[in-house]
């Protein structure tokens, strides 16, 4: 455990709450980027990205993602992962998350996330499923595949890690080494999510292949289990996910001033535990990453 380079990853702004949630939570593309810099000052070396439109509405609009993309690299060498997950509004199709995969003129990130679960969830006055099916999920691993895209493969409960190792990958559309994130915690809005707890985390830890290296982080989501499941997933053999997206506190009653804030935080935990945090170049030799 020694000595073990860690990745970290944040998750700055999500699909759900805005400013009225965290009025610190970065939505524009200046915002977003400045944001990212911060981050990468403090030792994040993946930035996970969704995207807002001028009203700071989620959006799909490839147009924003790369607006982000290139003020990101124009700041830093950190890896850019690009949110595939359709728009939190009204009408969105789980295809609508796959426009940036067919713009020619995308500022292409390093990788993008793949949902791999099939899930109904309930926002405000929105009820809605996330149409994951088995078909979907082997035709966009391909095509990032072929545009030299790594997947960050996104569980939100045991079968869908079953689905990656003995659907996807037997397909051919992985790469090693398996990027794969764990999402717990997002249960009280999505039916058949899975809760956050050390049991459950074990478990879904327990369900990857022994006799392979798969780089896995979990998505803790909430207050309470935010520094829990990033802690706990470390110690475990992963990396560590922080960031806005997910929890928007930093203890009880106060909010994140930033999101750098909460990377400083897993920096100090991973340094605490005795083990070194991965620079962006790191990453990418962990991740088989072509270096930039």
């Amino acid at each position: 455990m020694k000595n073990r380079k860690i990745i970290i990853t944040v998750a700055q702004t999500g699909a759900f709450h805005g400013k009225e949630a965290n009025p610190n939570i970065p939505l524009s593309p200046d915002e977003i980027a400045n944001s990212a810099y911060e981050c990468y000052n403090a030792g994040a070396s993946i930035v996970h990205i969704h995207a807002r439109d001028k009203d700071g509405i989620s959006t799909n609009d490839p147009a924003v993602y790369s607006e982000i993309g290139s003020k990101i690299r124009a700041k830093c060498k950190m890896i850019l992962q690009y949110s595939t997950a359709p728009a939190n509004k009204e009408g969105t199709v789980a295809e609508d998350g796959m426009k940036l995969l067919y713009d020619k003129n995308l500022v292409k990130p390093e990788m993008c996330s793949l949902d791999c679960s099939l899930i109904g969830t309930s926002w405000g006055d929105r009820h809605f499923v996330y149409e994951w099916y088995r078909p979907f999920l082997l035709k966009y691993a391909k095509m990032m595949k072929d545009l030299g895209i790594k997947p960050e493969l996104e569980c939100f409960e045991p079968t869908s890690i079953e689905d990656v190792f003995n659907i996807l990958e037997p397909e051919g559309v992985l790469d090693d080494p398996v990027s794969l994130s764990f999402v717990l915690g997002m249960d009280k809005l999505s039916q058949g999510a899975l809760s956050f707890s050390e049991e459950n985390l074990d478990f879904m830890i327990k369900k990857l292949p022994k006799d392979r290296f798969v780089n896995y982080s979990t998505i803790s989501i909430g207050a309470k289990n935010h520094v829990p499941g990033m802690a706990m997933t470390v110690l475990k053999g992963g990396g560590a996910r922080v960031g806005m997206e997910d929890n928007i506190f930093y203890g009880p009653g106060r909010l994140l001033k930033s999101n750098a804030e909460m990377v400083e935080r897993a920096v100090r935990i991973i340094h605490e535990l005795g083990m070194e945090v991965a620079t962006p170049d790191e990453a990418r030799e962990i991740l088989k990453l072509k270096k930039i």
